[in-house]
C-alpha cells in the first residue's frame, strides 16, 4: 500500500515538473492534516490552494485531506518525508528530534501570553526556527507557524492554586517534560493519548485534563463531569506548516516563493480564524454550565521554573530572546 503511494505520488511529481515547463498541465499538491474539516488551520490551507491556483493559472492546485484520513501525525510526516504527502500541518514534538531550538516552544510560561508567542513566531525568532528546520535532515520545508492555542486546565474540581492540584491526577500528552510540568503545578501528571481521555474521565482514571477551548468543547470532555475550566495559560505551542523537500526541490523557484507568500498569508488567516473558534466555543461551554476560573499565574510560573531550567538549559540565549520580545 506504502509502495503503491509512492508510486502515485512519483507520478504526480512527474506530471508536474513537466508542467513547470509546459504549464500545460496540472500539478495537485496534497495537503494533510489530522484536524477534521472546517478547524482553522484547514480552512487556511484551503484558502492558500484557492490563492495558488489563482496565481498559476490553475497549474498548481491544492487538495486537502483532513481528519487524519492519511494516517496519524507520526505516519504523516513519514509521508511527507518521502513526498507522499506534499504540504502538512504538524506538531513542533517529532520536529523537535531533528531540530532541538524548537522544543523550546514547548516549555510551561514561556510565552507571557498569546499575543507574546505570536510577536515570537511574526518576528526573527520565528524566521530563524523555520530556516532551521529547513536547513535540517528533516526533510521538510517549513514556510509557516499556526496558532495551537493556548492550554488551560480542566477538572472536576476547582482549582485556583497549585495547591488545589494536590492528589489530582491530570492527563498530559505523551512527552516526559509535559508530565514534568503537571507534577511541578502541584498535579499527578498521567501520560495518556488523546482518544482514552474521554472514557478516562468519566471512570475517574484521571480526575482533569488540560487543552485548549476549542478542544475541550470539540472533545465533549466537559460532559464528564470535568466542568470547571481554570486558565492557566500554562502551555502555548506553535505549529509547524510544512511542505515536503521532495515536492520543494521540483519546484521553480518562482513556485517556491508563491508557496512561502502564501504560507505566511495562511499563518495569519488561520489566527484570525482561531480566536474566533476560541471565542464560539467558550460561549458553548459557558452555556453547557463550566465554569471559567481567572487565576494569578504568578505560582504556576514560579512553580515550574525547575522544568524550565532542566529543559531550556541548552538554549539559554535564546530563551533570553524570546523573553526580551516585547
Amino acid at each position: 500500500m506504502i509502495r503503491r503511494t509512492l508510486l502515485n505520488a512519483s507520478a504526480v511529481f512527474a506530471l508536474g515538473a513537466a508542467s513547470l515547463g509546459a504549464s500545460a498541465q496540472t500539478m495537485v499538491l496534497k495537503a494533510a492534516d489530522v484536524h477534521p474539516a472546517g478547524y482553522p488551520n484547514v480552512v487556511a490551507v484551503e484558502s492558500m490552494g484557492k490563492k495558488l491556483e489563482a496565481a498559476t493559472n490553475g497549474r498548481l492546485k491544492i487538495q486537502t485531506f483532513p481528519g487524519g484520513v492519511l494516517g496519524g501525525e507520526k505516519e504523516m510526516i513519514e509521508q511527507t518525508q518521502v513526498g507522499a504527502i506534499n504540504i502538512l500541518r504538524t506538531s513542533l514534538g517529532p520536529v523537535g528530534t531533528v531540530v532541538p531550538e524548537v522544543n523550546v516552544f514547548n516549555l510551561p510560561f514561556i510565552f507571557r501570553s498569546q499575543e507574546h508567542a505570536r510577536a515570537v513566531i511574526d518576528g526573527p525568532i520565528g524566521d530563524e526556527l523555520l530556516a532551521k528546520v529547513s536547513a535540517s535532515p528533516a526533510k521538510l520545508v517549513a514556510i509557516g507557524w499556526m496558532d495551537g492555542g493556548a492550554r488551560s486546565l480542566y477538572t472536576k474540581k476547582p482549582v485556583r492554586t497549585p495547591a488545589d492540584l494536590k492528589g489530582q491526577k491530570v492527563r498530559m500528552m505523551g512527552n516526559p517534560l509535559f508530565v514534568d510540568t503537571m507534577n511541578a503545578m502541584g498535579g499527578n501528571g498521567i501520560s495518556m493519548g488523546y482518544g482514552e481521555v474521554f472514557t478516562a474521565l468519566q471512570t475517574g482514571v484521571v480526575d482533569g485534563a488540560e487543552n485548549n477551548a476549542p478542544s475541550y468543547f470539540t472533545s465533549n470532555h466537559y460532559n464528564t463531569g470535568a466542568k470547571y475550566y481554570t486558565q492557566t495559560n500554562h502551555l502555548i505551542i506553535p505549529e509547524l506548516l510544512v511542505v515536503s523537500k521532495a515536492t520543494w526541490d521540483k519546484l521553480s523557484k518562482d513556485d517556491q516563493a508563491l508557496l512561502k507568500k502564501f504560507g505566511r498569508e495562511a499563518q495569519m488567516e488561520q489566527r484570525t480564524l482561531w480566536d474566533k473558534s476560541v471565542a464560539e466555543n467558550t460561549a458553548k461551554l459557558k452555556s453547557a454550565g463550566v465554569e471559567f476560573i481567572t487565576v494569578d499565574n504568578k505560582p504556576f510560573y514560579e512553580a515550574t521554573a525547575p522544568v524550565r531550567a532542566k529543559y531550556g538549559a541548552n538554549y539559554a540565549e535564546l530563551i533570553k530572546r524570546i523573553e526580551a520580545v516585547k
